[in-house]
């Protein structure tokens, strides 16, 4: 008998939905040109508050949909870069799971790179099922899933990437025009010098910090090591550029330069500062790009250099000294604070490279090739030399020079009080005839190789290297015509008894002692040869070359025809 209990009896079924809650994350951004606008009182639509407000709204009126809020705010920062705090701490909680939709105002708020902004929503969001709503574009992956695909998502990001692009570009040309018309555009004065009050862009002297530039200076051109003039300073409680300008209620930049105490390369930093001599030298580094905001440093050519643009506290000729003796190799021992005499100077007359010192038995000091005493005993000998007779030859060949610069200056003197001075060369006028007729000789021959080529005689790869050949001649010559047309311009000019290269000499005539100063000012290098003999190439040898020229044209007599 069939079961009749429940019939006629309809049961209804309605469908049971899980509403799903989200967690949220609320991203506010400010851009450092936001915060500006806010404060002229130009726009404050972008500010924090007002992003915040607009956010606050939305979940006060969809509070059914979100179980938590968690806000996210960068502020002063371009939205260029990905590198922001509280953007990495989002992207960490999304990963994490703790966050599982994020809202902002509008695209650009979130991302301007398009790049990054695209990799984001279109990629790791949706793969990780991650809510992402934008107020301004309607945009909500969740009840909308099409506006993230829709064409207005894209473009936007283009035009924010366009944006920054555009900004970037025009802020660099005002930088660039800044530079040019020697207007200081850095953030923070050069230790040294404070901003002007009246014109930011103009550098002033701050007495007190000043000194210690000079003494820096002075210290490392009298031979103290940058790591001993460091513990110099530090030993004598002078606070450190950052440390004095936070007594002074100076500004200072907080990013890597909050050291108390002074180091190696904070003096290398101050020694190789051009602004010191009163030139502005900027653009000595960069950002790669409005994207990439890695800082990267800019050849000396590329500097943009005005001259003159503020009172100087190194003169030229210091400065330039400094820069020559960086290029030494002036290395002391770990617990040495001076360099020794000969440091950086002797070279070995075979290969070339740096003579180093030794102490022997008895404290005997001597000196011998780097090569034969590092690297191989086949590659290059001993040349061997002991202190005392390389400061003794050395010695001599100085007084000697300092005796011929005196020589010159007298007979310089004598000359130029002469009714008639004579400022012809004819070995400059040889060598310039010479050269000149070498240069025509390739002008003719590079302008029959295009004719060779077509007629077959030479194929085009041998034309396109006999071009490049002639062209590199070319240049070799005219840049050779040149110095020594500016050579017969200067003896055409005459010779003063007070010329620098001779002022640099007399004023040692009686020297009796070597220093290291000395040798900086007066000495090129120094060669030592195997035999134990030395040859010492002083500075200003082709000025000494063309005053040596000019005694000579005026003190020779003209031959007499038989």
């Amino acid at each position: 008998m069939a079961r009749t209990k429940n019939r006629g009896l309809q049961q209804s079924f309605s469908p049971s939905y899980t509403v799903r809650r989200w967690r949220l994350g609320a991203y506010i951004r400010l851009s450092k040109e936001d915060l500006k606008k806010a404060r002229e009182g130009k726009d404050d639509s972008n500010s924090v508050k007002n992003q915040r407000d607009l956010l606050g709204d939305f979940y006060f009126n969809h509070q059914d949909e979100f179980e938590s809020i968690t806000e996210y705010v960068d502020d002063g920062h371009t939205g260029t870069d990905a590198n922001r705090e509280d953007f990495q701490q989002l992207l960490s909680d999304v990963m994490s799971g703790k966050i599982n939709c994020v809202i902002v105002k509008d695209l650009s708020r979130f991302a301007r790179n398009y790049s990054d902004a695209g990799s984001l929503i279109d990629n790791l969001f949706v793969q990780m099922g991650v809510r992402f709503i934008s107020l301004a574009e309607n945009v909500d992956s969740y009840r909308d899933p099409d506006s993230v695909s829709s064409i207005i998502v894209p473009i936007t990001n283009v035009m924010n990437d366009q944006y920054c692009y555009q900004t970037s570009k025009k802020i660099r040309q005002v930088f660039d025009y800044k530079r040019r018309n020697g207007q200081y555009i850095g953030a923070f004065a050069p230790y040294g010098y404070v901003k002007h009050p009246k014109d930011k862009h103009q550098l002033i002297i701050d007495p007190d910090a000043a000194e210690i530039v000079k003494l820096i200076f002075s210290l490392f051109l009298k031979g103290t090591s940058k790591r001993a003039i460091a513990l110099y300073l530090n030993e004598h409680g002078v606070p450190s550029p950052s440390a004095y300008k936070l007594q002074k209620g100076i500004p200072v930049s907080t990013r890597g330069y909050d050291d108390p105490m002074w180091g190696a390369h904070m003096i290398h930093s101050i020694l190789t500062t051009p602004t010191y001599t009163g030139d502005l030298a900027q653009g000595r580094s960069r950002v790669k790009s409005y994207k990439v905001h890695e800082v990267e440093s800019v050849p000396r050519e590329e500097w943009v250099e005005v001259a003159g643009t503020h009172e100087s506290i190194i003169d030229y000729e210091t400065f330039d000294k400094v820069q020559a003796l960086l290029q030494r190799d002036t290395r002391t021992s770990p617990k040495g604070r001076e360099v020794h005499l000969f440091s950086g100077f002797l070279k070995c007359a075979d290969c070339g490279r740096a003579i180093t010192r030794s102490v022997g038995s008895n404290n005997n000091v001597y000196y011998a090739c780097s090569t034969y005493k590092n690297r191989s005993r086949t590659a290059c000998t001993m040349h061997s030399i002991k202190h005392n007779r390389l400061e003794a030859a050395v010695l001599f060949a100085v007084q000697q020079q300092v005796h011929l610069a005196v020589s010159y200056s007298e007979m310089i003197a004598r000359i130029n009080t002469a009714p008639v001075k004579k400022s012809q060369s004819i070995r400059l006028e040889e060598l310039i005839a010479s050269k000149e007729r070498e240069l025509a000789k390739i002008s003719r021959y590079k302008q029959s190789l295009y004719q060779d080529w077509k007629d077959g005689e030479i194929t085009q790869q041998d034309y396109r290297d006999m071009k490049a050949d002639y062209e590199r001649q070319t240049i070799a010559l005219t840049d050779v015509l040149a110095r020594l047309n500016a050579e017969r311009t200067e003896l055409a000019n005459g010779v003063k008894s007070e010329h620098p290269a001779l002022v640099a000499f007399t004023k040692h005539q009686n020297i009796d002692q070597l220093s290291w100063e000395l040798l900086v000012e007066l000495i090129d290098h120094i060669k030592v040869y195997e035999n134990g003999n030395i040859s010492v190439r002083f500075k200003f040898a082709d000025e000494f070359r063309r005053i040596t020229e000019y005694i000579e044209i005026n003190t020779t007599k003209p031959a007499v025809a038989g």
